[in-house]
């Protein structure tokens, strides 16, 4: 529309200084008043269903966790998002987008994946707003992006923390105990196109190597917090990232599995050390839909009885915290290729832990994620989830 303005102005006899002054003025003040990225964040809502403006007083502990695939820049490229407007490309308004989300979501735990620019932004960001942090990169020379916790010490101490490596199955096969042809390849549109333009290089070694089949460079990272007021309790918070290929899911679901082997090794540890039975929140992008392998395995301790794979219980119990309270979202993350749920917060159900409030999430048709994600309102093709919770004595 600019440029359809400026051929009905008449035409200058000769260059005018002046005149091209002008029109950079026009144009900067458009875009101070235009911003490329409005963020979109919505409310916390309890369970009981009425909107929480302000934390409620009780007398047990209270906190609030986020988990939200922010991203990465590396990945924000017009070829692999070309639905998306190119103003939202820019690191400079997609930092101060994410910024300005991080910051209104008031949460005392973030959960943080595809975090690529964590020195020289996320770091110094979180800590003006008042948060510590612990990160782990992706294994692999070329994985810039990782996994991220930030915590407020007002809230939590950090009391230890272990890194977790899915490179590390690979040290565990042998290879000639597992053939490609033993597995049963499931091939259905579970975390379909999540990932699939950003890591679209099919590998090209053998993937009938189940030596090469499970080094795929995905991280996590699980660390104990004390949280003192108004009573002690140990809190663990996992955060990690699978892989996304719906053509490797045995990949993922022997992924979970170890996630949860580490997980409970570490509660195990934890619990030893400091006498105490400590909750458990996990959180982060599984690249899995509800009612998967790996979701199923998650929240029922085995995978589907009508799945070729031998039935094992998990070591670790959870629950998914939307699932227990309103039912999954609709959809974590919204591509024209694919639009499902591939994000969640699981915890330990206990009789002194109990989520309270959930944040809420659009409708399909909600304004603000037509025409799909990243957007002028959401800076990340994932929608952040998040939980409060309560602990009792």
């Amino acid at each position: 529309m600019f440029s359809t303005t400026l051929h009905h102005l008449p035409r200058p006899i000769r260059s005018s200084f002046t005149s091209s002054r002008v029109c950079r003025k026009i144009v900067s003040r458009r875009m101070s008043t235009n911003p490329a990225i409005e963020p979109k964040v919505r409310k916390f809502e309890s369970v009981e269903g009425a909107d929480i403006s302000s934390r409620s007083q009780s007398d047990g502990i209270r906190f609030r966790l986020v988990s939200y695939n922010i991203l990465a820049q590396v990945y924000v490229k017009s070829a692999l998002l070309p639905h998306s407007p190119p103003a939202c490309f820019k690191w400079k308004a997609r930092s101060h987008a994410i910024h300005s989300v991080l910051k209104n979501l008031e949460a005392d735990f973030f959960c943080l994946q595809e975090v690529d620019e964590y020195d020289s932004f996320y770091r110094k960001t979180m800590d003006s707003l008042g948060y510590s942090g612990i990160y782990i990169q992706r294994t692999g020379q070329r994985k810039r992006d990782g996994c991220a916790i930030f915590y407020k010490p007002s809230c939590a101490e950090l009391v230890t923390k272990e890194r977790i490596e899915y490179n590390d199955l690979v040290d565990s096969v042998k290879a000639d105990s597992v053939t490609c042809s033993e597995q049963k390849i499931e091939t259905s549109n579970e975390g379909k196109g999540d990932e699939k333009a950003k890591d679209s290089r099919k590998d090209s070694r053998d993937l009938n190597d189940p030596l090469v089949r499970l080094k795929r460079d995905c991280v996590g990272i699980m660390a104990a917090f004390r949280i003192n007021k108004p009573f002690q309790h140990i809190v663990i918070v996992a955060n990690t990232h699978l892989y996304w290929d719906p053509e490797l899911a045995d990949v993922k679901l022997a992924q979970a599995k170890y996630l949860l082997s580490r997980l409970a090794q570490f509660r195990a540890l934890i619990s030893d050390e400091f006498e105490c039975t400590p909750s458990v929140l996990l959180a982060g992008d599984f690249n899995s839909i509800p009612g998967d392998k790996v979701y199923s395995y998650l929240v029922s301790g085995n995978v589907k009885p009508a799945e070729t794979i031998i039935e094992e219980e998990a070591p670790l119990p959870l629950s998914s915290v939307y699932e227990v309270t309103r039912g999954e979202p609709k959809f974590t993350n919204c591509t024209p290729g694919f639009t499902n749920t591939l994000d969640y917060i699981f915890f330990s159900p206990s009789d002194f832990i109990k989520p309270v409030s959930i944040l809420q999430l659009p409708e399909p048709e909600s304004p603000d994620v037509v025409g799909f994600l990243p957007n002028h309102h959401h800076p990340s093709d994932h929608l952040p989830i998040g939980a409060e919770f309560e602990i009792c004595q």
